[in-house]
């Protein structure tokens, strides 16, 4: 499993382990889970002092673990989509239905699968929502340093480059991916 897999599925497992956390941080759900939107207040009644709802099945650990392996599995499909059969299209669409696209390695692999379209604008977008939810998005650098390769800034290219090696070091597979492309031994 690849580190950018693990991110998401971190992310994942704090959403649906511990609802509100990723709205607490400023980022993932936006606030789409009940009673973790801008100002909404936690309820103060205990499971004891609403006895009307005391029927109602609480989420167990295997519902947890069952969301936890659907948001993995549309993860991974949506990677093969994109960097194995070149389906970006549908990639994005896979991407786009897991509603996480606050999440960076979602957002930045949108913003991949975009840029391979030649959709530059929204490729920018995207990249751009994603150094939001992860301003240290080593691959997310890497990435829109090849943007701006492709559209003739190879100054900011090179800028990026610098901000890659100082997340991951000059050995990491992000700064070399870049570096490649702007010396022009490969394209990605």
């Amino acid at each position: 499993m690849t580190s950018r897999s693990l991110a998401v599925l971190y992310l994942a497992s704090s959403v649906l382990l511990v609802p509100g956390l990723a709205s607490a941080a400023g980022g993932g759900a936006g606030g789409s889970f009940a009673g973790t939107g801008p100002g909404s207040e936690p309820s103060q009644q205990t499971p004891s002092a609403n006895p009307k709802k005391s029927h109602v099945k609480k989420k167990t650990t295997n519902d947890k673990s069952g969301a936890l392996e659907e948001l993995r599995a549309g993860y991974k499909a949506a990677y093969a989509l994109i960097y194995d059969k070149f389906d970006y299209e549908g990639g994005i669409a896979a991407l786009r239905g897991l509603h996480q696209d606050d999440d960076a390695d979602v957002a930045n692999l949108i913003g991949y699968a975009s840029r391979k379209l030649g959709r530059y604008d929204d490729a920018k977008l995207w990249y751009e929502r994603s150094l939001a939810a992860d301003p240290n998005h080593a691959l997310t650098w890497s990435y829109l340093g090849m943007w701006h390769a492709e559209q003739g800034n190879v100054l900011k290219a090179k800028e990026e480059l610098e901000k890659v090696g100082a997340i991951c070091g000059t050995e990491c597979e992000p700064y070399k991916l870049l570096k490649d492309a702007i010396d022009g031994t490969a394209t990605y």
